[in-house]
């Protein structure tokens, strides 16, 4: 049997991360999916919040982190997503995805840089 899944999908956060003087002073968006999984049985049986992860909650968090302190690395970014949704959260896994819709790489044309991490409880 598969396991339960929550998908928060296109979220996005401004921030200041990255290696360049120029993304640490101008900042630019962010764009998270994330992927939580998660016993959801009681919460669909009950039909009620108490039972289930919060959708804004988790919405609040990857907010936090992203507008938060900049870090150099999208690594780096993701992985404090990853550690702050399992420990807040009764999930068994975390997948986050972090994109860099428009990075700074000199005559390059592409649509994005993302990193993406799956962390385990």
């Amino acid at each position: 049997m598969e396991p339960d899944r929550i998908v928060l999908s296109g979220m996005v956060f401004y921030g200041y991360h990255g290696v360049s003087q120029e993304e640490r002073t101008l900042g630019q968006r962010f764009v998270v999916d994330l992927e939580m999984e998660a016993d959801l049985h009681t919460a669909g049986v009950s039909d009620d919040l108490n039972d289930a992860i919060n959708y804004a909650e988790a919405y609040q968090v990857v907010k936090d982190v992203v507008e938060g302190e900049p870090k150099n690395l999208l690594e780096a970014v993701a992985e404090g997503i990853a550690q702050k949704v399992l420990a807040g959260f009764e999930v068994t896994l975390v997948k986050v995805r972090l994109t860099k819709p428009s990075p700074p790489i000199p005559g390059a044309v592409i649509t994005g840089a993302s990193v993406e991490m799956i962390r385990r409880q």
